[in-house]
C-alpha cells in the first residue's frame, strides 16, 4: 500500500499535469465547431506518464477547474455550460480516455508500441463521446457530427497520440529514475 506521502506527491503531481492540460489547451487551430487543440495531446501524455488513477484525477481537476468557472478550457473559456455545451463531450472524454491509457499501459508494459496502441485507443475513445454529445447538442446528424468531430482529428490525433506516447515513456522513465514518480 502506498504511503500518504506517496499519495501526496501523486496528487501534487496529477495537480500539475491538470495545470499542464490548461496551458496546451490554449494551443488550438480554430475550426467551425470543435478546435483541434493541444488538449489531447495532453491526456496522452498525463496518461503515459503518471498512469490510470492519477490520470483520471489530473483530468476530473482540469474539469472541476473549468467547470467552476476558471478559463482552461480552449480559447480560455470556462464554466458548467462548456461541460454541458457542444463541445463538453471531449472534456468529459479527458478523463475515461486518461483511465484506460493508464489501464492498458498498468496492465501491460509502459514502453512506445504499447504507450502508442493505447494513446491511439483513447483519442478514438474521445472522439465517439465527445461526437455523440456534440450530435445531440447541437442538433446535427450523425454524418454532420462526423465531419465536425471526427474526420478533421483523425490524422492529426494519431500524430499527438503518438508523440504523446513516445514524449511519456521518455518522461516516465526520466521521473522514474530521479524518484519523482512512486
Amino acid at each position: 500500500m502506498m504511503k500518504s506521502r506517496e499519495k501526496l506527491k501523486m496528487m501534487i503531481v496529477s495537480a500539475l499535469f491538470a495545470a499542464m492540460t490548461a496551458i496546451m489547451a490554449q494551443i488550438e487551430i480554430p475550426l467551425p465547431l470543435v478546435p483541434i487543440s493541444g488538449q489531447t495531446f495532453a491526456v496522452g501524455l498525463t496518461a503515459t506518464v503518471i498512469g490510470a488513477n492519477y490520470g483520471a484525477l489530473a483530468m476530473i481537476l482540469y474539469a472541476a477547474l473549468g467547470a467552476i468557472g476558471l478559463p482552461v478550457f480552449a480559447q480560455f473559456s470556462a464554466g458548467f455550460s462548456v461541460i454541458v455545451g457542444p463541445t463538453g463531450g471531449y472534456i468529459v472524454s479527458f478523463i475515461i480516455s486518461a483511465f484506460i491509457i493508464g489501464f492498458i499501459l498498468e496492465r501491460t508494459r509502459f514502453n512506445f508500441t504499447m504507450a502508442i496502441i493505447a494513446n491511439i485507443i483513447g483519442m478514438i475513445m474521445s472522439l465517439i463521446l465527445g461526437t455523440i454529445q456534440l450530435k445531440y447538442v447541437a442538433d446535427l446528424s450523425w454524418h454532420a457530427a462526423m465531419v465536425s468531430g471526427v474526420y478533421p482529428f483523425l490524422i492529426v490525433g494519431v500524430i499527438k497520440a503518438v508523440l504523446s506516447a513516445v514524449i511519456g515513456i521518455l518522461a516516465r522513465k526520466r521521473l522514474l529514475s530521479a524518484h519523482l514518480l512512486s
